[in-house]
């Protein structure tokens, strides 16, 4: 299995201005990058490959003593940062999605640095409890779990005024727990953040929601500040810790969720939700009466139900959710989400009206009531299982 280890870096004064640096130069190079392939392709129709740019490291570096500093490798590993953006932009273009250009990245923007090999340019020493990187020098790590497998590569990320250390490892042995051959279909929801097919509730607990006062308390803080002064720098930094507490506690949350999950189920079902549809905005309604004006379309209500959804965040606890069933040798499958909702149980009666409210399922044809996220736990499971054995008898 791949996995990754992310811990805290406990850099001195003189390593933390170098970790800085060391970022800024890497940004330079992005941008600088990012700079060449538009003059090249806008004067004169050249595309710019990270081949040719990787190929300049050396004669920058020779005439660049600031630039030499840092690692050849890392350097090269920003390079194919820029080319991945580029990738993802004309495969965009060709899905005819909206495709977005590959942006210079201000320094609030271009938070980490990527070593791809352990040995190369950086050095991970657990005995130590020390992380080498080159032009920075030994930097303690708090160490808080054992690192299992072999590190491939290691990234070491900004946040705020923190460094931490991404350790990504290859071969990481699985821990198989003891079968319990009990298998479950998993609502997820705002109400309630989930709801099995056996009745249990995981309650949801809107950390976003929880703090949006001290939130708003901040924002009007950062507004209030003249921009460009240390006073506003100051102000962003406090809102960005509130936003990373909020990540954190969500984060928490989803890894016990889940761990709870697998450990009690062998077989866990899951819709698969379009998460980024759900999200999505509601589609202005002009007037055709009034030329230049808009009907009301629930934009505002729909505001507050993306919150709740981006709050909960249901992508993240499947990925994690997915994570923790791989390494106990459990299965997780997604069905289609359609229908699981407004299907009768009973009779197999679907219509939209037997979806009586958000709480009540009561089937229009037989009469079958029930709890609404239950039932719908209950067909997912029953969807899933019909995918599994379609799976086997193939």
């Amino acid at each position: 299995m791949r996995r990754a280890y992310k811990f805290r870096l406990r850099p001195t004064a003189r390593q933390h201005v170098a970790l800085g640096q060391s970022l800024t130069s890497h940004r330079e190079l992005y941008n600088t990058a990012l700079q060449e392939r538009r003059d090249a392709w806008r004067l004169k129709k050249i595309a710019v490959s990270y081949g040719d740019q990787s190929a300049q490291l050396k004669e920058i570096r020779k005439t660049r003593t600031d630039v030499a500093v840092w690692s050849f490798s890392s350097q090269q590993a920003t390079l194919r940062r820029l080319n991945r953006a580029f990738v993802s932009f004309f495969r965009r273009v060709r899905a005819g999605e909206t495709p977005g250009y590959p942006r210079f990245k201000p320094a609030h923007r271009f938070d980490s640095v990527e070593w791809p090999k352990d040995g190369d340019g950086c050095r991970w020493l657990p005995e130590a409890r020390r992380l080498y990187l080159q032009g920075i020098g030994h930097v303690k790590v708090s160490i808080h779990r054992q690192v299992e497998g072999r590190v491939k590569t290691i990234q070491v990320r900004r946040e705020g005024r923190r460094w931490m250390p991404v350790l990504s490892c290859a071969d990481v042995p699985a821990r198989p727990l003891q079968p319990t051959g009990a298998a479950v279909g998993i609502d997820v929801g705002i109400a309630s953040f989930a709801i099995t097919s056996d009745g249990r509730q995981v309650i949801n607990p809107g950390f976003g929601r929880a703090a949006a006062a001290k939130l708003a308390t901040a924002r009007q803080a950062v507004a209030r500040k003249r921009r460009g002064s240390d006073n506003r720098r100051r102000a962003k930094e406090a809102l960005a810790a509130r936003h990373r507490k909020i990540a954190n506690q969500r984060r928490n949350f989803h890894h016990r969720a889940a761990r709870a999950l697998v450990a009690r189920y062998d077989l866990l079902v899951l819709e698969d939700l379009k998460i980024r549809n759900m999200a999505r905005r509601p589609a202005p309604r002009p007037d055709l009466d009034r030329p230049g004006r808009f009907l009301p379309n629930g934009a505002a209500a729909k505001t507050g139900l993306n919150r709740s959804i981006h709050d909960a965040g249901w992508a993240r606890f499947v990925l994690i959710l997915r994570a923790k069933a791989e390494e106990a040798g459990h299965v997780v499958i997604d069905v289609d989400a359609r229908h699981t909702s407004d299907r009768c149980e009973a009779c197999g009666h679907t219509a939209a009206e037997n979806r009586a409210s958000q709480a009540v399922f009561s089937c229009r044809a037989c009469g079958h009531t029930v709890n609404a996220d239950e039932h719908a736990a209950r067909n997912i499971l029953r969807a899933g299982l019909a995918r599994l054995a379609a799976i086997s008898a193939a």
